[in-house]
């Protein structure tokens, strides 16, 4: 399955022009003063005014885009950045933001609710997400919209704009949340336990599939990351097969015995790990396989990042 690869955003520096400058703060002054003399709008406020709410802006100034992108970093914690480009040849100050995607059951919003991002004129900033749960009502296709609220020294006012995704993130994510939302009609799956080995020896990861008592799947096996893999199976394979199959009417919890070993050793891919302990779990599910990506926790993440450095030989 095709990994999200990392986007990079480096600040682009520009000449600022005293004149455009000040062109596009006046141009944002006046909006934020239309958006609250409008019929129905709200009254612009100062930041930290709680009493009121920011007023409609239909659409961001002229140079400001957004998108939305996921770093490797942020899916374990099923996270994302709001990527907002000033084209401009003034600063923009953004406070709270949220992405609406029909994928998903909620809109997206900061992950730090109560802070502030100043865009440089030039310049892109990054603004962290928190990823709701899927809507698998929703088809797996789409394009989120942003909204963005600005602030400036006289008042706030919300704007909105496409959002597109960069690297095609949300589709995939979507599909694979709702073939987890299928797979627990049937069962919950965790791992539970890792028992660390010496090295040449492979360790135990516990997977634990608990039935629901209800639907039927069957859990073909587990793939390999690019930082673990597991002992008995082929080279050339990525599969852990298990052929699990969970019924209605199952009762029985199944425990699995993983033999976890390293895929590599170099240092450096224990120091920038950032997917090697998310596993992705194939399915099979009335005929139909799928996946789902199943993480093990951030405790059982520093455990095995630790033993697989005094398994290759460069723990402390």
């Amino acid at each position: 399955m095709p990994r999200p690869r990392p986007v990079g955003s480096s600040p682009l520096r520009s000449s600022r022009s005293p004149a455009r400058t000040l062109l596009l703060a006046a141009a944002l002054i006046g909006a934020l003063a239309v958006a609250g003399c409008a019929p129905g709008g709200a009254t612009p406020t100062t930041p930290g005014d709680a009493t009121s709410s920011p007023g409609p802006l239909p659409t961001l100034p002229a140079g400001v885009t957004v998108a939305v992108a996921q770093l490797r970093a942020d899916v374990a914690a099923r996270q994302a950045q709001l990527r907002v480009t000033n084209g401009s040849d003034a600063p923009v100050t953004v406070g709270e933001v949220r992405v609406d995607d029909p994928r998903f059951a909620e809109p997206a919003t900061r992950v730090f609710a109560d802070r502030v991002s100043t865009i440089p004129a030039g310049g892109t900033v990054d603004i962290r997400i928190q990823l709701p749960a899927a809507d698998c009502t929703a088809p797996d296709e789409g394009e989120g919209v942003a909204v963005l609220e600005l602030v400036s020294d006289s008042g706030s006012a919300e704007a909105t704009a496409s959002a597109p995704d960069l690297l095609g993130f949300v589709a995939d994510m979507h599909v694979r949340d709702c073939v987890l939302e299928r797979v627990t009609d049937a069962a919950t799956l965790a791992f539970t336990a890792f028992e660390p080995s010496p090295p040449g020896e492979p360790a135990v990861l516990e997977l634990t599939v608990t039935p629901t008592d209800d639907g039927a799947a069957t859990v073909v096996g587990v793939e390999g990351t690019n930082l673990l893999s597991f002992a008995g199976i082929p080279p050339e394979e990525d599969l852990y097969p298990l052929a699990l199959e969970v019924r209605p009417g199952d009762a029985a919890v199944v425990v699995v015995d993983l033999p976890l070993v390293p895929f590599r050793c170099d240092p450096h891919a224990v120091q920038e790990d950032k997917r090697g302990t998310l596993f992705d779990v194939r399915v099979d599910l009335d005929g139909a396989e799928g996946e789902f990506e199943l993480f093990v926790g951030e405790e059982m993440r520093g455990d095995i990042l630790s033993w697989v450095a005094d398994w290759c030989g460069f723990g402390n």
